[in-house]
This record gives structure tokens, C-alpha cells and sequence, in this order.
């Protein structure tokens, strides 16, 4: 099992060009099943969630060749629809196939998907809006047995809550269906626009109103197209964490700034200096950090619950009190307790976590708790008393592009094991 050693005290500086996003890439491969001829994905970043994508793309029939950022993908012909177990199980956005493989297929049968253990999150909204749109779901001991007799119809649908997944599920399914789908409270993400992006290149007619309101029309067939990912503005704010915890000065480059309209006020609100294009992004850290007032995750383009954990790391270190309240994901706080291990102080109720800033953190061994938590564990031991030994962090392979050959270009004196 890999572990990160950390030597702490050092300061994160240097210049840095950001990967694609993960959240883009995996909903862009899943469609990239429904074109009829090969779609070749540029600025793909090369992570394991990413190689888990392309393992069912083959599983379903597809050809696929992936060199450095670049992924081709040849569509297969037909297939029975059917994802293995252990491939579902690998990454919680496997569901992202399943309006993709009903709509390419008429067929579909997969288990219920894996990853990160964040408490429920449930797809109903997915299956809800599918059968909306004239596909037959029937659920059997964890399995989903699917099917479409001819095309899906498109139709008028409402999610209950802005659900990204359900979002792209729906765009994915609509792009060839007979007639128009008007999705209503459909996400806003950035990465929802990137997909609509590819899938419009691919011929699509996707429109994504300010209302919230997604509309497709659907039309006969979609062609492959060459078509880059977007930067990772996730990653983005944790290398900026990283940055503004040790007290550095970093340029990120290859960045689109305007991603993170809801995360950069947060680190002038902690005295760091920023200096934006709309492409770059220069942070430079206080000597002693400020702590934030109040950090509120909430879907896009609020703050996002994926920049939570490795904020929480900073305001650790920050010479005041920090009030987090998660709205997006249950059990969230898990890397609290590691944090905790290494000096923090947090306490935690329901929804709501407080930190207290204290002058220092000191090593200790803690394990990854899940992707955005096991990135967390990664900012505090920068900037922490000692060497920490942090395991399990297949987790961080999942969604951070060769963490530690970056971080250490950086300054971190960080090495695998």
C-alpha cells in the first residue's frame, strides 16, 4: 500500500501548469461511448479514476489508446451493456455510463457504483429522469437491469436538487433522443458546460440557459470529435492551500481563475496576497495566516464541497476560529480526525465543524480517508512539525496528477513509499 513521508517546514513556491480536471474527463470519456466514430480527448489528466474510466470503455467494446494527456476512444459496434463488478466499484462517476450505455446499447446492467465513502449518495435522480425518458429500469439484488425499446424520448424533467451527475446522466441520454429534453434545476458547473462543450462538437444540440435550465434537441446520430478538457480547479485550490499554509509564493499556470469566483476571496479573507489572469493565478502566503469566518459549501457557484478538506488543513493554522458548514455531502468531515491527530483543533457537529487555529501542527501517522481528505492530510503535513507519514493514498492517486513529483518541484520534501 503507498504511503506519502513528509518532512515538514518548507515553503511551497515556484511556478506550477495545472492538469485537466478530473470532474470534466470522466463525464466527456462516459459520452464518448455515444458517437459513431472515434473521439480523441486532449488535456486528459492521468489518474486513476481516468484509467478506470478507459478500462469500461474497453470492458464495453471500445478501443482505446492512451498516451500522456491524449485518450482515443473507438466506439464499439454493439455489446450485451453489461459493467463488471470490480469495475463499477472503483469510482462512485461509473453511473456516468449508464445513460450513455442505454442510449448507444438499448441495454445496460450494472451494479451500484463505488469510490469514496461520503455517506448516501443516492442515484434515484438519475434512474427517475431515465425513466422519464421511456427507459425500463428494474433493480435486482444491487444490479440494474436497463432497457430502451428503440430510442429514448425526450421530455420535461425536474431534479430536485442540482445534482452534477444526474446533470450529465441526462445530457448524455437526451443528446440522440427523439424530440427535446428541457432539464429544469440542472447543475451549473463548470464541468457541466465542458461536457455540453464536447458534446456539441460531437453534433449535438445542448444549450445551457442562466436559469438553471438545460435543453436538448435531441438529434438523429453524433461523430466522434477531438476536444480538450478543462484545468482542474479543484486541484487548482489545493496547490493553493499548499501555498498559503507554508507561507509561499506560487504560480499557477494553464488555470481558468474564473472557476474560482467563490475560493480565491476566501484566501484574501485569510491574508494571502493573489495577483489573477484569466489563466494564471499568483498566491503568495502571510507569515501567520487569518482564519475565514465562515466557509459554506453549496453547488455551483458557491463554494465546493470539494475544496472543503483542504481548506479545513489551512484554517488550522490560522490565529482565530473557522466555521465550516458542509450542505452538499453526508459524513464529509472524515478527515477531521486525522487532522486531530496531528495537533488540530476541531470540533464537529452534524453539518458544522469549528476550527480553532492553533500557533503549530507536529507529524504524526494518519491515513487518507477519501480523495479531497487524504489531500487535506497532504497540505497540514507541509506545513507541520517533523515528518508525517500519511497511507493509503491510492486515494489521492484517484483525482491529483503525480502529487508528489509536483509538490516536490515545489519545495515539499516529499517522497512515495
Amino acid at each position: 500500500m503507498a504511503k506519502y513521508r513528509i518532512e515538514g517546514g518548507g515553503r511551497i513556491g515556484g511556478e506550477l501548469h495545472m492538469h485537466g480536471a478530473k470532474n470534466a474527463a470522466l463525464p466527456i470519456l462516459a459520452a464518448s461511448l455515444v458517437p459513431a466514430t472515434p473521439s480523441v480527448i486532449s488535456n486528459c489528466p492521468q489518474l486513476s479514476d481516468v484509467d478506470a474510466a478507459c478500462n469500461i470503455l474497453r470492458c464495453l467494446g471500445c478501443t482505446v489508446i492512451q498516451q500522456g494527456p491524449s485518450v482515443t476512444i473507438q466506439p464499439a459496434a454493439d455489446h450485451g451493456g453489461e459493467i463488471p463488478d470490480n469495475l463499477m466499484g472503483e469510482m462512485r462517476s461509473s453511473i456516468l455510463f449508464l445513460g450513455a450505455v442505454i442510449t448507444r446499447f438499448g441495454r445496460a446492467r450494472i451494479s451500484y457504483p463505488g469510490g469514496c465513502e461520503l455517506g448516501p449518495r443516492p442515484i434515484d435522480m438519475h434512474i427517475s429522469a431515465l425513466r422519464k425518458m421511456g427507459a425500463i429500469i428494474e433493480e435486482d439484488h444491487g444490479y440494474l437491469d436497463c432497457r430502451v425499446d428503440g430510442r429514448l424520448t425526450g421530455c420535461e424533467i425536474s431534479l430536485p436538487f442540482p445534482s452534477v451527475g444526474a446533470t450529465e446522466n441526462v445530457m448524455i441520454a437526451a443528446s440522440i433522443a427523439q424530440g427535446t429534453t428541457i432539464l429544469h434545476n440542472a447543475a451549473r458547473e463548470p464541468e457541466i458546460v465542458d461536457l455540453a462543450g464536447y458534446l456539441n462538437a460531437c453534433g449535438a444540440k445542448v444549450t445551457i440557459h442562466s436559469d438553471s435550465t438545460v435543453v436538448v434537441e435531441g438529434v438523429e446520430s453524433l461523430t466522434g470529435a477531438e476536444y480538450s478538457v478543462i484545468p482542474d480547479r479543484i486541484a487548482t485550490a489545493t496547490y493553493l492551500c499548499a501555498a498559503a499554509i507554508t507561507g509561499g509564493d506560487l504560480l499557477l499556470r494553464g488555470v481558468c481563475s474564473g472557476h474560482l469566483a467563490a475560493v480565491l476571496p476566501v484566501f484574501e479573507e485569510m491574508g494571502c496576497q493573489l495577483t489573477t489572469t484569466r489563466h494564471s493565478i499568483r498566491l503568495k502566503g502571510p507569515e501567520r495566516l487569518l482564519p475565514a469566518a465562515h466557509i459554506k459549501t453549496m453547488p455551483y457557484p458557491g463554494f465546493p464541497t470539494d475544496a472543503q478538506a483542504p481548506f479545513m488543513a489551512v484554517a488550522c493554522l490560522a490565529d482565530g476560529n473557522t466555521i465550516f458548514v458542509e450542505n452538499i455531502f453526508e459524513s464529509r468531515y472524515k478527515q477531521a480526525g486525522e487532522l486531530i491527530k496531528m495537533g488540530a483543533k476541531i470540533r464537529l457537529e452534524g453539518r458544522v465543524a469549528v476550527v480553532e487555529g492553533v500557533p503549530s501542527l507536529h507529524s504524526a501517522s494518519v491515513r487518507c480517508t477519501d480523495l479531497r481528505g487524504g489531500a487535506a492530510l497532504v497540505v497540514a503535513a507541509l506545513a507541520a512539525e517533523g515528518s508525517t507519514l500519511i497511507q493509503d493514498v491510492r486515494h489521492i492517486d484517484r483525482g491529483y496528477e503525480r502529487l508528489e513529483e509536483n509538490l516536490g518541484r515545489l519545495g515539499a520534501r516529499i517522497i512515495r513509499e
